[in-house]
C-alpha cells in the first residue's frame, strides 16, 4: 500500500507561488454571503488551458449537480457554505469544459475506497495550472458518498483531482470535502469497484473505464 501521502495525491508536486483569482476586482460582500478566494498560479503547464475562478465566490446554499459519465449519472450536491472556494473552482472547471471526456484514472480498494477522477491526461500528474487553499476544520471525517479533494499531500495543494468515496474510509483530515454523492451514485460506483483495479491491483485504473462526459447544473 503506497503511503497516505501518496494514496489520494499522485500528482506532481506543485510549487505553490502567490496567486488571486481572475482579474475580477469586486470586493466580496459578506452580507449578501459572499467570500473571498485566493488561487495560486502553480507554474506548472495546465492539463487543460482555463481561466482561473472568479475571485469571490458565494457561500451558504448546497448547489444540486450531475457528472454525467459512460457507466450512469452521479448526483452530486456541493457544499458551498462548508467549502465556497472549492465549489466556485469546481464549477469554473465544469463551465469551462474541463472535466469533458476525461477518464476517472485510479481505483483503491484496499485501506481507503475512492474513484478518483478530474486528471484530463488521466495520468494523475495533471492539473488546471492552480492551487485552491484548503478549506478544512480538522474534524473532516471521509464516510461513503463523501466528495473530496485530492492533493500532493501538502497544505493548499488542491487543484482539479477529487475523490469520490465509495466505503467508509478511514484518512487524516487534510483533504477538503466540498459535498457528497446521492445513493444512486454511490451504487454507480459501487458497481465499478466490483469489477477491481487494472490487473487485480489494489490501486490502480478501474477495469471498467470511467468517462466524464460534463458537469451540468440541476
Amino acid at each position: 500500500m503506497r503511503s497516505l501521502k501518496l494514496a489520494l495525491a499522485p500528482l506532481l508536486c506543485l510549487a505553490a507561488l502567490a496567486g488571486c483569482g481572475d482579474d475580477d476586482d469586486t470586493a466580496p460582500d459578506p452580507a449578501a454571503g459572499e467570500v473571498a478566494c485566493e488561487y495560486a498560479e502553480d507554474g506548472a503547464q495546465a492539463a487543460r488551458e482555463v481561466e482561473l475562478p472568479p475571485s469571490t465566490a458565494e457561500e451558504g446554499d448546497d448547489v444540486p449537480a450531475t457528472i454525467e459519465t459512460n457507466v450512469g449519472a452521479l448526483g452530486i450536491t456541493l457544499d458551498a457554505g462548508s467549502a465556497p472556494c472549492t465549489v466556485n473552482s469546481f464549477l469554473s472547471l465544469a463551465e469551462q469544459g474541463y472535466f469533458d471526456d476525461t477518464q476517472c484514472h485510479r481505483l483503491v480498494t484496499q485501506g481507503i475506497y475512492v474513484l478518483q477522477c478530474g486528471d484530463p491526461t488521466a495520468t494523475g500528474t495533471g492539473g488546471p495550472g492552480y492551487t485552491i487553499e484548503d478549506e478544512l476544520t480538522g474534524d473532516e471525517t471521509y464516510p461513503a458518498r463523501t466528495l473530496a479533494m485530492a492533493n500532493t499531500g501538502q497544505a493548499d495543494t488542491g487543484g482539479s483531482q477529487f475523490f469520490i468515496v465509495y466505503a467508509d474510509s478511514q484518512l487524516p483530515p487534510q483533504y477538503t470535502v466540498f459535498g457528497t454523492i446521492d445513493d444512486d451514485a454511490l451504487a454507480v460506483v459501487e458497481k465499478v469497484a466490483a469489477k477491481g483495479a487494472a490487473g487485480g491491483a489494489p490501486d490502480g485504473p478501474p477495469t471498467e473505464k470511467v468517462t466524464i462526459t460534463g458537469v451540468t447544473l440541476k
